[in-house]
């Protein structure tokens, strides 16, 4: 989301306020009305015959040209509609590198079928709202609307994603807005390193950074967003999802409007893991450091080993503003240091590949013992240190975590179309929590030996004069 977006969602709030107390005022108005006196008895409350609604599971079928289908009908009176493309930032070719980052911009622009005007007033007209956003590995794009309004915006996103135009002038206009988000992400020291620290970890794929090179800026052109297109928007790289709809309904979605490239499309190469170091040497106080090992390929038990060694470290604060003492690495850097830090692992995980890790921020002249301090709780762990007691506690942090993403619709969608687009179905969260459950001490502690024992990756940023080199680790 944009800063200006998200600025104009805070200011609607206070509209939206103000529209819901003008509401809740004409209904105690109304209240107001209906006094029945006290001496009058009261009458038993008519009872109301309210409709059923079995609850569903999620469904997933797969048209013959390989394009899956898979949704949740919730009965919600807001729905949401997802494509999920194969099309990441790992697909670039080296001679094409930063067009999903135009392509990510480029959700609402004319197609072969609407004029960029007509999408955003029609969309704007039904309160729908047309978001694209993109990872490494897809290509998303949603869209949230009412419910009723099903048969509407469904032809707005089959436009949006299969019937792309590039006109040149429109292209050209993106690229003030490229600038502006990679100066937005340059500016935070977080998403800086952590795009450092896949460039350093892997020689291919997953090396390419979700945002334009400074030396593509301006140089990509409709040709270039055409081919890459042409090459990875086929129907057996695509998932469309749907929460608050019926799978009849979408199917039929999906055989009308999706399913019309087909063809697998140009193949991925697999990630290569190699290790190594960048650092960025600035003017800041801090210093900001991410070291990995490679850690696990989403949806195998290894991961959910390493997911657990993660929260078993300690993922940040559990407590709104909390300093998170009770984690394992806050306590043993505490004990390193009277310096204030931040310290949290991480574990992110990919179709072939994954890292895991710690992130630290220091001051400059602690970074040394904050960083050493953090890397000897995971030796720790990997000589045994891991109680039965904290076991349990990262088991229920894992799966309260998990289930809480699946509160949300935007959480539901991206986990359904993540599973249903790297494998073709869907695990249930009762499936997933049994999988947590089932990792044992011996699977945490074999996570930690890898972290310690395999070849590592670093990338730092800030102040680096008291940050040591990932040779010294």
């Amino acid at each position: 989301m944009s800063a200006f977006a998200r600025w104009l969602k805070k200011e609607g709030t206070g509209v939206m306020r103000g529209i819901q107390t003008l509401n809740q005022l004409s209904r105690r108005c109304y209240a107001a009305t209906r006094i029945v006196p006290l001496t009058e008895p009261l009458g038993s409350p008519k009872s109301s015959k309210a409709i059923a609604c079995p609850p569903q599971d999620v469904q997933v079928s797969k048209l013959p040209s390989g394009l899956v289908v898979a949704s949740l009908e919730n009965y919600s009176p807001v729905s949401k509609i997802g494509v999920f493309v194969k099309a990441g930032s790992r697909y670039e070719p080296l001679e094409n590198l930063g067009v999903t980052h135009l392509l990510r911009l480029s959700g609402n622009l004319t197609t072969k079928g609407v004029s960029a005007f007509k999408i955003t007033r029609g969309l704007e007209v039904l309160g729908s709202t047309l978001s694209v956003t993109s990872t490494r590995e897809h290509m998303i794009y949603s869209l949230d609307f009412l419910r009723n309004d099903f048969d509407a915006v469904v032809e707005y996103l089959a436009d949006v994603t299969t019937a792309f135009e590039f006109r040149p002038w429109e292209v050209s206009e993106l690229t003030s807005r490229v600038k502006i988000e990679k100066a937005v992400a340059e500016q935070c020291a977080q998403t800086s390193v952590l795009e450092m620290l896949h460039q350093a970890a892997y020689k291919n794929a997953l090396s390419n950074s979700l945002y334009c090179p400074d030396y593509r800026v301006g140089k990509i052109s409709g040709d270039n967003m055409r081919e890459f297109v042409e090459n990875n928007y086929k129907s057996a790289r695509m998932a469309l999802v749907g929460v608050g709809i019926k799978h009849s309904a979408l199917r039929q979605v999906a055989e009308q409007y999706i399913d019309v490239h087909h063809g697998t499309g140009t193949p991925g190469d697999k990630a290569v893991y190699r290790g190594g170091e960048l650092r960025v040497q600035n003017g800041d106080t801090l210093s900001h450091s991410l070291l990995a090992c490679e850690g696990a390929a989403s949806g195998t038990a290894e991961a959910n080993a390493f997911s657990l060694l993660q929260h078993l470290l300690g993922v940040g604060p559990q407590v709104k503003r909390g300093s998170g003492i009770t984690s394992k690495l806050s306590q043993g850097i505490a004990k390193a240091t009277t310096q204030p830090f931040d310290a949290t692992a991480f574990n992110i995980s990919y179709s072939d590949s994954g890292l895991f890790g710690l992130y630290t921020v220091a001051q400059a002249g602690s970074a040394n013992e904050v960083i050493k301090a953090a890397v000897a709780q995971v030796d720790a762990v990997a000589k045994g240190a891991v109680s039965e007691q904290d076991l349990v506690r990262a088991k229920s942090q894992l799966k309260t975590e998990y289930l809480m993403v699946l509160e949300s619709s935007e959480g539901l969608l991206e986990e359904i179309g993540a599973q249903a687009s790297s494998s073709g179905a869907y695990s249930s969260p009762d499936a997933v929590a049994k999988a947590i459950d089932s990792v044992t001490s011996s699977d945490v502690i074999n996570a930690a030996k890898k972290f310690v024992n395999s070849k590592k990756t670093m990338a730092s940023r800030g102040n680096l004069v008291n940050t040591p080199y990932v040779d010294e680790l």
